[in-house]
């Protein structure tokens, strides 16, 4: 009896190291459509920035503001660049006080220019923070709303969550520019009014 009952506990010791073998040396499952792992997804912000309509539009408004900041500007180099050269010309042939005079008024001019550049460049990256996070603050409600809508536990920003690798799959950016193009109104993104800086004598 004891003899028997030895070689059923051997046989059953046995199969249960079988059964643990096979598990071992079996491929993993892969996950269930429901699982945590397909539930997280990424979106880059930059890529939205770059081809949503509303975010083409917010660049292409700079750069008109930039373009006319940039005329003004050009219109400042070329009245210096005519003054500099009329003072090196006629130097010689005026007074000592009226090439002081002349050389102070260029020095001036200088000044006003690049404090009017200054201005611009300042007006410049304000227009631009506003413009962009108007667009921003539209996507955010768009990723929100596809988040709900998929039944996704975590959606992050690719770049600032640092993101080192992941699937095609978890890719949300194309859907999130499709339906924040959907929604948004056609023709221009608002902007301020451009109030540009007082033009300096």
């Amino acid at each position: 009896m004891k003899g028997v009952l030895r070689v059923s506990v051997v046989l059953i010791a046995s199969l249960t190291l079988a059964v643990l073998v096979a598990q071992a040396q079996a491929p993993a499952p892969a996950p269930a459509a429901g699982s945590p792992l397909n539930r997280i997804a990424y979106i880059d912000v930059q890529r939205v920035l770059a081809r949503s309509a509303a975010g083409v539009a917010a660049r292409e408004q700079l750069e008109r503001e930039k373009a006319t900041m940039q005329k003004e500007m050009d219109g400042r180099r070329v009245e210096l660049e005519k003054l500099r050269e009329e003072i090196e010309k006629k130097g010689a042939l005026l007074t000592p006080d009226a090439r002081r005079e002349r050389q102070e008024q260029f020095e001036r001019k200088r000044r006003d220019a690049a404090r009017l550049a200054d201005d611009f460049q300042k007006e410049l990256e304000k227009k631009e923070s506003v413009l962009l996070q108007k667009v921003l603050q539209e996507v955010s409600g768009i990723i929100e709303r596809v988040g709900k809508e998929k039944n996704y536990y975590m959606i992050v920003e690719k770049r600032g969550a640092g993101v080192i690798f992941a699937s095609a799959e978890a890719d949300l950016t194309d859907e999130v520019i499709r339906a924040f193009d959907q929604q948004a109104p056609k023709g221009p993104a608002a902007a301020p009014p451009a109030t540009g800086p007082a033009k300096k004598p």
